[in-house]
């Protein structure tokens, strides 16, 4: 007997109730229950029926939910709005729980280790609990208790969650090209980090670190010695709300100047750290009466891999040269794409995105239609970003919301426009086409190493079903052969793409191309000579009876 019974009939109950009978059969978790489309109220949008069968489904599913607002290359506009609105909220846990989960944890009751500490809730969640409280040097701190018993019930629905994606997988083509498992075991992965009260405490760290010769930005304190895993203690950000444009007015804030800054520091932690908070809505954003912007809650955040850098400065390259085919194999390279993806009818959406904004400076763009376009061509062609790229995609759309409330000349490709300029040329520096020459070198080297040893595996394969008589003295030439033609081929694609690297920094950056002309000409001629001595020298006919 399946030893979730009791939860899986609830979730097919909840999904039945809500007239959600074929999400219910997709998954399988109709096994479970008998279930029955909904009879009432037939004007609700499938959009909305789902937001309130994930807010009655309780924590896990609520934070399913919200993930998935964060993922406009999965869920259209529709699904985007409605599951943005799921809220977070429960039932206040107990003083006393609160107390004997510190207490536990700390060592001490809370008035052993602050001056003072509020019973009464700053704000309660599904996962944990905030307090007020003060430290004895009369620093106001946030304390934030993980939800006694949290752990086990997340757990059990994760479970269930990674059973069911499995179920769909193999009878739902849909679940096949979205990967519907890989989502699961991301958000649970993801899940359960945020569990942790000692990962958010680290992410704010890295984040103080990364802006501390940053002016306007206050990231808060960690307070180490009161927190643990299932207790974390920060500073306390007060100020005005950034969407509140009024309060904003009466304490004097210039809103061009906030929205400006905003921007960049968002800018700055993409392009410049790699390491970006995924969730500034309005709520985890403060306005000091300086100024300031107080950043909270670090739980969710994005990293940009060195790899993932590097596809998405090719894509960034190929929208500067205005090449649809080259934006195709960029958007390929950077998502996962099931194998029935039609390219031909890809390189055409591309081509048509592109002419769309022919012609204009990323300067001059609205980044919102461009991203949720661009979006559309991958749900289109079941094309699903890594997960970074993805909170990347939602960061970039929530930053320019709030920047258009705050101002509205306000103008995110503006700011974007030196940072991802920088980003794409960063490929044609010195330092990384050496380490891509490198990497090409290394690829070179086993292919020659392995070549010998693949045709003689061919052979070996030939001969279950055609005779080939061969003597080594007959077959070795021909591996010297296909080794030096080998090589050859790929001598001619490296400097084909050191060629075409120069091409792309002329028509990417004009002033690089003013800074960096001379030596990329003398290398260009140096690696054409180079080419053509090497191919003289390997293509010389050589005596016979000489290896």
């Amino acid at each position: 007997m399946n030893a979730h019974l009791e939860r899986l009939a609830q979730v097919a109950e909840i999904l039945s109730r809500h007239g959600l009978g074929s999400l219910a059969a997709a998954t399988g978790v109709d096994r479970w229950r008998v279930v029955q489309a909904m009879g009432s109220k037939p004007q609700i949008s499938n959009p909305h029926r789902i937001r309130l069968a994930l807010e009655e489904l309780g924590p896990v599913f609520i934070k399913l939910g919200q993930m998935l607002s964060t993922r406009p290359d999965l869920m259209p506009t529709g699904y985007i709005t409605e599951l943005s609105k799921l809220q977070d909220g429960a039932p206040p846990v107990a003083a006393d729980a609160v107390r004997s989960v510190i207490q536990q944890e700390l060592g001490a009751p809370p008035e052993g280790l602050f001056a003072a500490f509020d019973d009464a809730p700053l704000a309660s969640a599904s996962i944990g609990q905030a307090h007020v409280a003060t430290l004895f040097d009369g620093t106001d701190v946030v304390v934030k208790i993980r939800r006694p018993g949290v752990v086990a019930q997340i757990n059990e629905d994760l479970e269930i969650l990674q059973n069911l994606a499995t179920y769909a997988s193999h009878n739902w083509p849909a679940a096949v090209d979205y990967n519907v498992s890989g989502i699961a075991a991301d958000f649970a992965a993801t899940l359960r980090a945020e569990l942790d009260y000692l990962q958010e405490g680290r992410n704010a760290e890295r984040f103080a670190v990364n802006f501390d010769a940053v002016p306007g930005i206050h990231i808060p304190k960690i307070y180490w010695d009161r927190t643990t895993s299932r207790v974390l203690t920060i500073e306390r950000i007060r100020g005005i709300k950034v969407d509140d444009i009024q309060g904003l007015a009466d304490a004097g804030i210039d809103r061009h100047e906030l929205a400006d800054r905003a921007a960049r520091a968002a800018a700055k932690m993409v392009f410049d750290d790699g390491f970006f908070h995924a969730d500034p809505h309005p709520g985890n954003l403060f306005v000091e009466t300086t100024g300031t912007i107080g950043l909270i809650d670090f739980g969710m955040v994005g990293e940009i891999s060195d790899p993932l850098r590097e596809r998405l400065a090719k894509l960034l390259q190929a929208f500067t040269a205005n090449s649809p085919g080259r934006i195709s194999s960029a958007l390929l390279e950077l998502s996962t794409a099931p194998p029935t993806t039609d390219r031909s009818a890809l390189h055409q959406d591309t081509a048509i995105f592109i002419q769309l904004y022919q012609g204009k400076k990323l300067g001059q763009l609205e980044i919102a239609p461009l991203v949720v376009q661009l979006l559309a061509i991958l749900r289109n062609h079941h094309l699903q970003l890594p997960r970074e790229m993805a909170l990347l995609a939602k960061m970039l759309l929530m930053t320019e919301g709030m920047g258009a409330r705050l101002d509205p000349d306000f103008s995110l490709g503006k700011v974007l426009k030196p940072y991802a300029t920088r980003l794409a040329m960063e490929r044609f520096e010195p330092r990384n086409l050496a380490r891509a020459l490198s990497r090409l070198g290394l690829t070179v080297a086993e292919l020659g190493s392995d070549l010998p040893e693949k045709l003689e595996s061919l052979v070996g394969h030939m001969d279950n079903g055609v005779e080939v008589h061969l003597r080594a003295s007959e077959l070795e030439p021909l591996v010297l052969r296909a080794e030096r033609i080998g090589n050859r081929l790929v001598a001619g694609m490296v400097a084909a793409a050191f060629i075409r690297g120069i091409g792309d920094v002329a028509t990417a950056d004009s002033e690089k191309l003013t800074t960096w002309g001379k030596p990329l000409v003398a290398g260009a001629v140096g690696a054409v000579g180079a080419l053509t001595t090497y191919l003289a020298w390997t293509g010389r006919r050589r005596p016979r009876g000489r290896h």
